[in-house]
C-alpha cells in the first residue's frame, strides 16, 4: 500500500446527472478514502485536486458539465486547483472534442474506468471494498444501483453508447452491499438500473428481479426497497406479485413510458404499443391496489404532430398517473434518430412540454386531495425550521411529492418513520399531523 502522510492532496468530487453518477461518485470517493485521501463531495471547501463527473445525456446536461468543466479549468489556470480530471459519460461520448477543446483538464476518463482514474491519482483498485460504499444522500436512504448499460434500441436514447450493454452485478453482492448500508443505518434502498426488468438475463439466463427483491427484503434493518427505471415491454408481472407480498418492497413504480401514440412509439423503437402499456397499468393497479405509477414522457419527438401529442395527452387522462415528468427531445449524435430531421421547433417543443404539465398538475393535486383523511407511514428527510419533510412510501426524493408535519408536535430526527395523518394537499405536497403510535 502507498503511503500518503507526507501529501497534502485534497480531492473535491463534482457529481452531475443523475443517480447512476451518483452511485459512481460514492464508489469513486470510497476508492479514495481507502488509500488516505481527504475527499469532499460537491463542496466548496479548498482542494487541490478536482474530479468533475460529467452528464451526457440531453443538450441541458451536456451543457452544464462543459460549463462546470470550463469553470474548474478556469480556476486552474489562476492557480486555485492544481489538477483537474474529467469523468463520466460526457468525457465517454466526447474524450476526443474535450481534450482538443479544454487542453487545462489533466486527462478524461470514461464510465467504466475507474481503475485508470485511480492509477492516474497514485492510488490503488481496492477490489475488497466491492459491496463497500460511502453514501453522499442522508444516511437513511441510498441508491443501489443493480446492473450498468441498456441493450435496449430506443431511437432517441444515447445511453448504451455510454454505458454499454446490460451487466447485471450478482445478487450475493447486491445482499452484501444492503447489509453494509444498514449496519450505517439506512432504512430505504433505490434501486436504480437503466433497465430494471432486464436483471439477471446475463447472470442467470431469466429475469431475476423478483428473486433479487425477495433476497433484499430479508436484510434486517431495511424497511423500503424503492424500484426506479423499469421498461414496459415485456414486463415481467410477478415484481407485482412480490410487491404485493412483501411490505418492504413500496408501492411504487418508476416505468418511463415516453409517448401515448403508437405511430410515435413504433418510429422510437419503444417495441410496445399503447394499449399494451394499459393492460400492464390496470393489472399493476389490480394486483397492487394504491400502487404509484411514475413515468415519464417525450415532447417534440422528430414527426410529432399536434394529433400525436394530443393522442400522448389522452392517454395522461385516461391513466391519471400519480407522478410524471417530462422531458423535450434532443436531437443526440449517433443515435437512430438523428438521421430524421429535428422538425419540431424549439418553441413548439416548449409549449407541449409546459401544457403536458398543465394537465398533470390538475391530476396531481386531485389525487393529492383524495388522500386527505388517510393515515401514511412517513419517512422524515429534514428539519425545515418550523416543519419536517419526508416522504411517504408513494414518493421517491428529490422528484416526488413530500410530507410536511409541524415542527412543534414532536421532536423528530432525519431518518425517523412515524405515522401520519392528511388534513390537506397542495399539487405536489402534503400537508399532515402526527398519529400517536
Amino acid at each position: 500500500m502507498k503511503t500518503r502522510t507526507l501529501r497534502p492532496d485534497k480531492v473535491n468530487v463534482i457529481t452531475l446527472g443523475c443517480s447512476k453518477n451518483l452511485v459512481d461518485s460514492e464508489n469513486l470517493i470510497t476508492q479514495l478514502q481507502a488509500n488516505d485521501y481527504e475527499v469532499r463531495h460537491d463542496s466548496n471547501d479548498a482542494a487541490n485536486i478536482v474530479i468533475v463527473n460529467t452528464c451526457g445525456f440531453i443538450d441541458l446536461a451536456k451543457e452544464e458539465s462543459v460549463n462546470t468543466i470550463l469553470d474548474y479549468a478556469d480556476r486552474k489556470s489562476r492557480g486555485e486547483i492544481d489538477r483537474l480530471y474529467v469523468t463520466g459519460c460526457l468525457s465517454q461520448r466526447y474524450k476526443d472534442n474535450l481534450e482538443e477543446e479544454i487542453p487545462e483538464v489533466d486527462d478524461f476518463f470514461g464510465t467504466m474506468e475507474l481503475p485508470g482514474l485511480l492509477a492516474r491519482l497514485e492510488a490503488d483498485y481496492k477490489h475488497d471494498l466491492i459491496g463497500e460504499r460511502f453514501i453522499t444522500t442522508p444516511e437513511h436512504y441510498a441508491y443501489l444501483k443493480i446492473s450498468e448499460g441498456c441493450n435496449r434500441t430506443c431511437s432517441f436514447c444515447a445511453i448504451p453508447l455510454m454505458r454499454g450493454d446490460h451487466v447485471s452485478r450478482p445478487i450475493e453482492e447486491l445482499v452484501r452491499q444492503a447489509e453494509n448500508f444498514a449496519r450505517n443505518g439506512v432504512k430505504e434502498l433505490m434501486l436504480i438500473a437503466q433497465e430494471l426488468t432486464y436483471y439477471g438475463l446475463d447472470l442467470y439466463k431469466r429475469r431475476t428481479l423478483p428473486t433479487l427483491l425477495e433476497a433484499l427484503a430479508k436484510v434486517e434493518g431495511i424497511e423500503w426497497i424503492r424500484l426506479h427505471y423499469a421498461y414496459p415491454s415485456k414486463f415481467p408481472r410477478e415484481i407485482f406479485d412480490v410487491m404485493a407480498e412483501q411490505p418492504k418492497v413500496c408501492n411504487y413504480l418508476d416505468i418511463p413510458l415516453q409517448h401515448g401514440s403508437d405511430a410515435v412509439l413504433q418510429r422510437m423503437r419503444r417495441q410496445v404499443t399503447r394499449q399494451e402499456t394499459t393492460d400492464l397499468i390496470r393489472f399493476a393497479r389490480e394486483r397492487v391496489p394504491g400502487i404509484a405509477i411514475r413515468t415519464t414522457f417525450l415532447v417534440g419527438y422528430p414527426g410529432e404532430t399536434e394529433e400525436e401529442f394530443e393522442e400522448m395527452c389522452d392517454f395522461v387522462r385516461e391513466m391519471r398517473f400519480e407522478r410524471l415528468g417530462v422531458f423535450q427531445y434532443s436531437h443526440e449524435e449517433d443515435t437512430r434518430a438523428y438521421d430524421v430531421e429535428d422538425d419540431v421547433p424549439a418553441a413548439v417543443k416548449a409549449e407541449r412540454a409546459e401544457r403536458l404539465m398543465d394537465l398533470q398538475r390538475d391530476i396531481s393535486l386531485e389525487l393529492n386531495q383524495a388522500r386527505i383523511g388517510e393515515v401514511l407511514r412517513v419517512l422524515i428527510d429534514r428539519n425545515d425550521g418550523d416543519h419536517y419533510v419526508g416522504r411517504s412510501e408513494y414518493d421517491s426524493p428529490d422528484v416526488d411529492n413530500e410530507v410536511h408535519l409541524p415542527a412543534t408536535a414532536a421532536y423528530l430526527r432525519t431518518g425517523d418513520m412515524v405515522t401520519a395523518r392528511v388534513v390537506s394537499a397542495t399539487e405536489y405536497d402534503l400537508i399532515a399531523e402526527l398519529v400517536a403510535e
